[in-house]
């Protein structure tokens, strides 16, 4: 069994910032591309950014030169450092992983529960 635990959203004003984290836990052999995604009201799950397990990064035009991803492949976490937040920024975020859970499965995603952010004006 694969978990992924998010944790880091809140409230904050705009032109703040804040630092999600989000860790995977259980039977795990490998993990491959991490990342975010967010949903907000009435509107449809979109990609934030993405990190292979070698570093690559992909960013969503809207949100390039204020966040940030990274990962910490010790610790089975990846972050997300949200600059410059924007009202538009608010909704769910959601992390992502590619995990084999043993040598011998096929990789899979799993998705964490998601955690609120809002930004206000």
């Amino acid at each position: 069994q694969v978990h992924l635990v998010e944790s880091g959203g809140g409230l904050v004003q705009a032109g703040g910032s804040l630092r999600l984290s989000c860790a995977a836990s259980g039977v795990i052999f490998s993990i491959n591309t991490m990342g975010w995604y967010r949903q907000a009201p009435e509107k449809q799950r979109e990609l934030v950014a993405t990190i292979t397990s070698g570093g690559s990064t992909n960013y969503a035009d809207s949100v390039k030169g204020r966040f940030t991803i990274s990962r910490d492949n010790a610790k089975n976490t990846v972050y997300l450092q949200m600059n410059s937040l924007k009202p538009e920024d608010t909704a769910i975020y959601y992390c992502a992983a590619v995990i084999s859970a043993v040598v011998t499965a096929p990789p899979r995603n799993y998705w964490g529960q998601g955690t609120q952010v809002t930004v206000s004006s």
